[in-house]
């Protein structure tokens, strides 16, 4: 007789499915989850630490029995709520951790309504190995054109035109939710975790012609708090890097527009004080009297020559091939329309071969 369980899929197959559901808790889902699954846990948090207190410190057979009164519940609720106009040709992947009991439970419910439910072999972490062996090797099909300049010169702004202009964009400064400096937290998104992260850059990269120029910005390996995945940071240091350079009042002017939520509130400040070691305690002291005095212009000036600009010519120069300098993409104009037609003659350039 087959021992095979034919109410499991492979991950190849997920794509045959109407609705990718992930079993597991809020919080793990809030971590990472598959790409267009949604949440509808067997157990919640609070219910998820009880099942295992009680395994762990009453018995296993109490946890169970506890666990699928529960288990039963959530999972009929969800019927209930979601899914009552599913017709009977409906077909769900289930997932949980690692395929075993909570999607093992949600699967069987479904199938015994007259569903064609079935769950992820190996669960998310058969996703999860899936990600971090395709970031291994995916990112290095592409060839890179990476923008590079000072900051406030718009580089992210540009890479949002590029692809409104219908090429192929990897922002990993969106795909993080942080601007990439010292400064760049935003004031209403968390960064997403490490794992998130890397989904989303695969998510990104996999749907992408890797026959066609790849633009991206230059980036450290950090962005914010989370890490670049190597080969993508090594193939910004191998691709064809391009320089838009812009002067200095147009990227103050530019700033102030970028980061207005910093003009209010005691943020900046904070944030300033973790230059100190970079700066020195007095240089800070100066800055935070201008924000005082809301001098936001001199400030925002002052932090590019004193702190980012040499930050970033020693970056550039780390790079620079000594023969051959970058080409550059210089602009007096940063508004809209400006960083608009700057994406144009960006995207019109062809690295010579």
């Amino acid at each position: 007789m087959s021992s095979i369980n034919h109410t499991f899929a492979t991950l190849d197959q997920r794509g045959d499915f109407d609705t990718l559901i992930d079993a597991r808790s809020p919080s793990e889902f809030a971590i990472d989850h598959v790409p267009g699954a949604i949440n509808c846990p067997v157990l919640n948090d609070e219910e998820r630490i009880l099942i295992g207190t009680m395994y762990k410190q009453d018995s296993p057979f109490a946890a169970r029995r506890v666990g699928a009164v529960l288990v039963a519940r959530n999972v009929a609720q969800h019927i209930e709520t979601l899914f009552s106009q599913q017709p009977k040709s409906w077909k769900p992947l289930v997932y949980c951790w690692r395929g075993g009991q909570r999607s093992g439970a949600f699967t069987h419910i479904l199938r015994e309504v007259g569903w064609g439910a079935k769950r992820l072999q190996g669960g998310y972490k058969t996703w999860r190995q899936h990600v971090l062996d395709q970031l291994q090797v995916l990112p290095a099909q592409f060839r890179y054109t990476v923008i590079a300049g000072p900051t406030g010169s718009g580089k992210t702004r540009v890479l949002e035109a590029l692809q409104r202009q219908g090429h192929q964009v990897l922002n990993l400064e969106g795909l993080a939710a942080h601007k990439g400096s010292v400064l760049g937290a935003l004031p209403d998104a968390a960064q997403p975790s490490q794992k998130m992260f890397e989904s989303r850059v695969w998510q990104c990269l996999q749907g992408m012609d890797p026959a066609q120029p790849l633009f991206v910005e230059s980036e450290s390996r950090q962005v914010g708090a989370l890490r670049v995945p190597e080969a993508v940071y090594q193939g910004i240091q191998d691709g064809d890097w391009l320089h838009v350079q812009a002067d200095l009042a147009q990227r103050v002017a530019f700033l102030l527009r970028d980061y207005p939520y910093y003009l209010e509130g005691q943020q900046l400040g904070a944030d300033l004080d973790r230059l100190k070691e970079l700066c020195g305690s007095a240089q800070i002291a100066q800055w935070k009297q201008l924000i005082a005095e809301r001098d936001f212009p001199t400030l925002v000036c002052e932090l590019l020559e004193r702190h980012y600009d040499r930050h970033y010519t020693r970056s550039l120069n780390r790079h620079r091939d000594a023969e051959a300098a970058p080409p550059c993409f210089a602009t007096a104009d940063l508004s809209d329309a400006g960083i608009e037609a700057l994406a144009r003659a960006i995207g019109d350039y062809r690295a010579p071969t």
